[in-house]
């Protein structure tokens, strides 16, 4: 099978590549460093668009993402569509929703999306499926967080503070927050790819995480040990400096993927637990 996959040399993309070149018939394309007039789809049965910009901590304007994620996705999908591309795979994320919640998104879950990196998402999402006919199936991912050996941002992050700090002020902290590793979301492009199944998916390791047992796992794969304490008013103290911090900390983000699960006959590969090994010590791919 003869795959297209942009953002190849993402974090997604490289470990997409390294695991499955000797399954499929595998190119790329880069926005940022080829022409896309010189595209040649001719002959690719799947895209796989993974190229994105992704959320900004430090902030990203609308028009850069509206640039990237959906002006630059509708193009693709256009140019697929009229190439004979019969399978188009979308890669979004649980952002489309809207923020934190109580209650566990699923896939037919209202969306809601507040930034506008969610936006830009959602936008992407209701074009391409505008776009959708017999000929032309388009498959939309939708993701927590995706970690694994070489992820960037806020996981990174946290590894890092539990490698240097022995004592955490994050005691108590009975949240829930789905994530997935990023072996485990490859697993299931590969399920959607070879079923040819259209529609929205939703990916996740088998259960949500508390940050107190992400912490313990991490710590774990470390070697180290960390006391977690909790402190009178650091809570209120971090929301009030850093909200999106505590937010990540603190609250509810989980997702419920059985109607996945089901459709594909889908059974994660890997473990929490081995994921977050993987991402401390490396790929044993």
């Amino acid at each position: 099978m003869n795959i297209l996959v942009t953002g190849a040399t993402g974090f997604i993309g490289h470990y997409f590549v390294k695991k499955y070149s000797e399954e499929f018939t595998l190119s790329s394309f880069s926005f940022q460093r080829d022409n896309f007039e010189n595209l040649d789809l001719i002959g690719i049965e799947t895209v796989i668009h993974l190229s994105a910009l992704v959320h900004q901590m430090s902030g990203a304007s609308a028009e850069q993402y509206e640039k990237i994620n959906i002006k630059h996705t509708i193009e693709l999908a256009k140019k697929a569509k009229k190439s004979g591309v019969h399978h188009f795979i979308f890669m979004s994320t649980v952002k489309v929703y809207g923020e934190e919640t109580l209650l566990p998104y699923n896939e037919n879950s209202n969306c809601a999306p507040e930034d506008d990196y969610g936006k830009s998402k959602y936008n992407a999402e209701q074009a391409l499926q505008e776009l959708e006919s017999d000929d032309f199936i388009v498959s939309i991912i939708r993701t927590p967080i995706v970690y694994g050996y070489g992820v960037k941002a806020n996981i990174k992050n946290l590894v890092n503070l539990v490698k240097k700090v022995p004592i955490l002020p994050l005691g108590s902290i009975d949240n829930k927050r789905s994530m997935v590793y990023v072996g485990n979301l490859c697993h299931l492009i590969e399920c959607v790819i070879k079923q040819r199944q259209r529609g929205i998916f939703l990916a996740g390791d088998d259960a949500p995480l508390s940050t107190n047992f992400l912490i313990e796992l991490i710590s774990k794969g470390l070697n180290k040990k960390v006391s977690l304490i909790k402190i009178p008013f650091f809570e209120s103290f971090l929301k009030s400096i850093k909200p999106s911090f505590h937010k990540r900390l603190y609250q509810n983000l989980e997702v419920d993927n059985t109607l996945t699960k089901e459709r594909l006959n889908l059974k994660n590969p890997y473990t929490t637990e081995e994921g977050i090994n993987t991402m401390i010590k490396g790929e044993a791919q």
